[in-house]
């Protein structure tokens, strides 16, 4: 889904060449797989930050378009909503200043959005859910204006019949409203982490991917409200998975099969599962066509973007054209700063590399039911969940990292070969969140008891402190 599409309206036949299409690429994969053509080069990191436009009153500022016609910077694109806006960075190999190299970049990229944004009445913030943000804010009139955005909303609402889309999150408090259309995907935006991987460590890494997501969610929690109501500590996930509620073939749209999701199991022999899933298991819902060579895999790769796993397998092609597995590590929220952004990327790999390269892989320890089960209760929770672990441990979030978690992604990273003073520094950083159990949810829940629930004040004062680009375990509660 993130590039553009040619749209007017699909005709019933459109789906049926599609999916002859997806039948053909998916086979081509497969032998791909098969014969092991798919890059082995060494991993290769990149990053998707999105954030929010919004005006001097703290309310969202549906101004991407002209934002982006100001900024020219193709390292920038639109979200779906008006008001949302995605930066990128170059991706790198894994290794040496990769962390420092991004930091700089994200920096740099972060203060020129800042000017362009001041330039058009506006500010932009860094956050998984605006705390300001109105349900009335979440409608078409301030759908981004871009024709896949467009389809998207209608095909949602076609593999829907026409029902309406309801939002329901049991909490601390309890949520519960409907659309008729798709804006409430809007309302949640995420730091989303790539790692290119030699296809021969691409089903562990996945897995990996997978396992860890209970502590990632859990770490960056920085989502605890929607429309004034405190619900979990990363409320993001159950809106994503709410706002696009469509579900396989046979009208599963309530069933285990969903659009948005944990998805359905580990990888067992190979990545190439999850395309056979996407392709069994999933109907078409942007049936473009496009006159391509077969082996750009273009139909297969926009099919795989109308699917939001957690953790998404991606194919793409390297500068020299050889095709390459990615993972899109997508549980994380967007902020506080971009100091945290880092460490969040950092604790990431380390992690992945080092659960990757187990001799025993974790996956045949730790289920797929206890990950998935871990990874819902550290969005509801966040570092305070209990999370079942290897060698039958189970313990809160917060003491798993502090005991091990830490440790185990340190050894990653050195085995990475990254700087070790950006190894201490990000570590660092996510340790002191853990010592003094302030997150970004936290800081916003404790925040908003000091000051009489005022979101206004509580969005200002997030503003200012993340101009500071101080970490948010050192955020005070004094408003700004």
């Amino acid at each position: 889904m993130g590039e553009e599409i040619e749209y007017s309206h699909f005709r019933q036949n459109d789906y049926a060449r599609f999916r002859k299409h997806l039948t053909d690429e998916t086979a081509i994969l497969r032998d791909w797989f098969t014969r092991r053509q798919l890059s082995s080069r060494a991993p290769v990191a990149g990053y998707e930050l999105e954030a929010w436009l919004i005006d001097n009153r703290q309310q969202p500022c549906p101004h991407n378009e002209a934002f982006l016609k100001h900024a020219r910077n193709p390292l920038l694109s639109p979200e779906l909503a008006k008001f949302n806006v995605e930066l990128n960075v170059p991706p790198q190999t894994l290794g040496g200043s990769v962390l420092r190299d991004f930091n700089h970049s994200l920096l740099q990229l972060w203060s020129q959005c800042e000017q362009h944004a001041e330039q058009l009445g506006c500010n932009i913030l860094g956050i998984g859910i605006l705390p300001t943000l109105k349900n009335q804010d979440l409608t078409l009139d301030n759908i981004s204006t871009l024709d896949r955005y467009r389809a998207l909303n209608e095909q949602v609402l076609r593999l829907r019949k026409g029902r309406a889309i309801p939002l329901n999150i049991v909490g601390n408090q309890h949520l519960q409203t409907e659309h008729r259309d798709v804006m409430l995907e809007a309302a949640a935006t995420s730091l989303q982490i790539h790692i290119q991987t030699p296809q021969h460590l691409a089903k562990r890494y996945y897995n990996a991917a997978i396992v860890l997501s209970a502590p990632m969610v859990a770490v960056s929690s920085n989502s605890p409200f929607l429309f004034g109501k405190q619900l979990w500590e990363e409320t993001r996930i159950p809106v994503f998975e709410q706002s696009v509620p469509t579900g396989g073939f046979e009208d599963a749209a309530d069933g285990p099969i969903q659009r948005v999701g944990f998805g359905m199991d580990y990888a067992r022999e190979s990545i190439f599962e999850c395309f056979t899933e996407n392709l069994e298991h999933y109907p078409v819902m942007l049936p473009v066509e496009y006159q391509e060579p077969v082996e750009n895999l273009r139909h297969l790769r926009l099919h795989n973007g109308t699917i939001w796993r957690w953790n998404r397998p991606l194919i793409g092609f390297d500068e020299d054209g050889k095709p390459h597995v990615r993972i899109e590590h997508r549980v994380c929220a967007s902020g506080p700063s971009v100091e945290d952004n880092i460490a969040n990327i950092a604790f990431f790999y380390g992690l992945a590399h080092f659960y990757a390269t187990l001799i025993e892989p974790p996956e045949d320890e730790l289920s797929f039911t206890q990950s998935k089960h871990n990874f819902y209760r550290a969005a509801q929770h966040g570092i305070n969940a209990q999370a079942e672990w290897l060698e039958g441990a189970r313990m809160k979030i917060q003491k798993l990292v502090l005991d091990r978690l830490l440790i185990e992604s340190e050894t990653g990273l050195r085995k990475l070969d990254i700087d070790e003073t950006a190894i201490q520094h990000y570590l660092g950083i996510i340790e002191q969140r853990m010592l003094t159990a302030q997150t970004g949810s936290a800081w916003q829940r404790i925040f908003a008891q000091t000051h009489q629930n005022d979101m206004s004040i509580l969005t200002r004062t997030y503003l200012h402190n993340q101009r500071d680009n101080q970490p948010v375990h050192s955020w005070d509660f004094t408003a700004r």
